[in-house]
């Protein structure tokens, strides 16, 4: 395998689960499964599905950052949403971030997330050129 380096953002969460914010291995980065929580676990734009993507892409933005890459570098995104009727909320705010750089992506409708106030939660997928 080659060079492994694990990113934290410094979630509790992280050493409970046993899991990193990002994983970089190569030029490949895989970014766990984000939501809209902040440094203190508090859910950010509950009920505002808008709100929570753009928040999750902003903390994926971040991730990205700490592992030498960007946005730009991103080819796939899993968006996992408990309500697909808000699927145009959702696909605006991804679409504020990814219009340009379109990478493969999934919306799936799931029964629930770690906490009823999360309403999506999303996986990046980005290589360095």
């Amino acid at each position: 395998m080659s060079n492994r380096n694990n990113y934290s953002s410094g979630a509790i969460w992280e050493d409970k689960v046993g899991y990193s914010r990002a994983v970089k291995v190569g030029n490949h980065i895989e970014v766990s499964g984000t939501v809209a929580s902040d440094q203190n676990g508090n859910v950010v734009g509950k009920d505002d599905p808008y709100l929570q993507t753009r928040f999750i892409i902003q903390k994926i933005q971040k991730a990205l950052i700490s592992a030498g890459a960007s946005l730009q570098d991103v080819v796939r995104t899993r968006m996992f949403v408990t309500d697909i009727s808000y699927f145009e909320d959702f696909g605006r705010a991804h679409a504020e971030f990814f219009q340009t750089i379109k990478p493969a992506t999934s919306m799936l409708e799931v029964k629930g997330l770690v906490a009823p106030d999360f309403l999506i939660e999303i996986e990046a997928t980005a290589i360095i050129d």
